[in-house]
């Protein structure tokens, strides 16, 4: 993994490339597109983050979080996660993603967040391992056809 990794916010100057970027396509039911997330952050501008992904000057991915909001009603308290991860289909594999995740852990701890939460479509082209793998761990939950996972942040993500 390059040490030139780095999020940037989506400004005028990159959110058409941003909206290029595509998964791999046996992805593509399983992860809404970029131009999806960004209509869904223009509408919910307080609660969510969307960061683009840069390896030196070539965007490779996006990601979302989202800060302190309620699945539920009867949740006990506010949550914060990953809403969205966009890796582009030639650049998985080489570390974007788990770069991409534990930015979004750091934000959350930043912002006072000691577990983060993340959702996904379970199924054979799904990302269960890689989540579980970087250590969250399935709640039981689940947030309309996707399962609820969650990391403590005590360490490091």
């Amino acid at each position: 993994m390059s040490s030139s990794l780095r999020l940037e916010e989506v400004t005028a100057d990159n959110v058409e490339a941003a909206c290029g970027l595509r998964v791999r396509p046996d992805q593509e039911g399983l992860v809404k597109p970029v131009s999806w997330s960004l209509a869904q952050a223009y509408a919910t501008p307080g609660t969510a983050w969307p960061r683009l992904v840069f390896d030196g000057d070539r965007l490779v991915g996006f990601v979302m979080a989202f800060f302190d909001i309620r699945f539920r009603p009867d949740d006990a308290g506010p949550r914060s996660g990953l809403w969205r991860l966009n890796i582009a289909a030639d650049q998985q594999g080489h570390g974007y993603g788990r770069f991409a995740v534990r930015a979004v852990c750091e934000e959350i701890r930043r912002r006072g967040g000691t577990r983060a939460t993340v959702s996904w479509v379970p199924g054979e082209h799904g990302p269960e391992g890689f989540y579980l793998g970087l250590g969250f761990r399935l709640t039981g939950e689940t947030s309309g056809d996707q399962v609820v996972g969650e990391l403590e942040l005590g360490g490091d993500a």
